[in-house]
This record gives C-alpha cells, sequence and structure tokens, in this order.
C-alpha cells in the first residue's frame, strides 16, 4: 500500500516515518507527487483540520492519506496557541523560535506552574471510504528555559513532569513512546492494517 503522509514539516516527516518504521506500506510526501498545494485550515477542532487535509490531498493524489493536525493548549492562556499554534505569530517567515518567543512573552504576567497539553488529530482519507480520525494528547507544563536538541515547535520549552525532560530532551524512539502525535499515529496504523 502507497501512503501519502500530508505535510511538508521535516520534523513532522521524521517522525511518522519513524513510527512506520516496519509497517509494510510505502511512504511518499507531497513533494514527491509534485503536488504544492496548501490546504487552508477553516475547521474549528483539529479533527476537522486533519480531515481536510487528508481529503483534499486523497483527492488529488488518488492515495491513501494520512494528515494531522496538532495543537498546544496553555490552561493560563485559556487554550491558546491551540487550532493557530502554527500560526501563532502571523507574520510571514515566522520561526519556531519565534512563536515560543510570543508564547512566553504572554505567560510572562501568569502564575506558575503554566499547565499545557499537547493534543493531535490524525486523519486517514481512503478513496470512497468514510474518512477516519484518531486522537492522541500528552500533557505537561511550560518552562522558561529551553532544553533539548531534539523535535520542533514548542517541544524545547514544553515538560513533561513524569520524565523530566522536555519533549526536545527525548530521542526520537523516546519521544515516540509519549507524544501526543505518536499515540494518533499509532492508532492509525492499526486502523490501516487492518485495511490491509
Amino acid at each position: 500500500m502507497k501512503l501519502l503522509i500530508a505535510t511538508n514539516n521535516n520534523g513532522k516527516k521524521i517522525e511518522i516515518s519513524a513510527l512506520f518504521e516496519g509497517v509494510p506500506v510505502e511512504l511518499c510526501f507531497p513533494t514527491d507527487l509534485g503536488i504544492a498545494q496548501d490546504v487552508e485550515e477553516t475547521g474549528s477542532t483539529y479533527a476537522e483540520n486533519a480531515a481536510l487535509k487528508a481529503e483534499t490531498l486523497c483527492k488529488l493524489s488518488g492515495l491513501t492519506t494520512l494528515a494531522d493536525d496538532t495543537g498546544l493548549e496553555v490552561m493560563a492562556l485559556d487554550g491558546r496557541p491551540g487550532l493557530h499554534s502554527a500560526r501563532y505569530v502571523p507574520i510571514a517567515g515566522a520561526t519556531d523560535a519565534d512563536r515560543r518567543a510570543k508564547l512566553l512573552a504572554e505567560l510572562a504576567e501568569k502564575p506558575t506552574p503554566w499547565l499545557a497539553r499537547f493534543v493531535c488529530s490524525v486523519a486517514i482519507a481512503t478513496p470512497n471510504v468514510p474518512t477516519q480520525c484518531f486522537e492522541g494528547e500528552v500533557q505537561g507544563q511550560i518552562i522558561t528555559r529551553e532544553s533539548g536538541d531534539y523535535g520542533f515547535g514548542y517541544d524545547r520549552i514544553f515538560l513533561i513532569p513524569q520524565v523530566g525532560k522536555t519533549l526536545a530532551d527525548l530521542p526520537m524512539l523516546e519521544k515516540n513512546v509519549i507524544s501526543h502525535r505518536a499515540m494518533a499515529v499509532k492508532k492509525a496504523i492499526g486502523y490501516l492494517l487492518k485495511q490491509l
């Protein structure tokens, strides 16, 4: 089975590819197929956004497609940045560091600990089959000192108290045991294996 992974984010490509090691599917990415479509995330939930991306690229490619939508929800900010995590700094070319800086600036006056969670929805769209969605989440807290050389996005300031490390401190094998995306993708893999 050929499976299209609907992302151009290098961090996600690496994480998802690692999760599919040993799974009898051939992964490909939009760039491999010459697809440059950027799907606007107009949904009101992570699942809706993931389904929009998966269904759009499934139609364009004719392939079973996996897409995810992920957000960081910080309780002290009433769940922000949430659905807008990737677009939190609304300027072209904003970096992960810009997004982390904005988040910490908004939290500066709030009492600690800054409890937070990462939420991920993964959608699988297959031609002529209803789209399926799978969820994963990990609880933690935001810290001011960046730590770790792995991961991307907000990982360097997202501490998981049970392990005493940020997501960016965790090598891929460890991250893919406890992360929000790993949980959702593993559920999706279970579904795909049944389809095979």
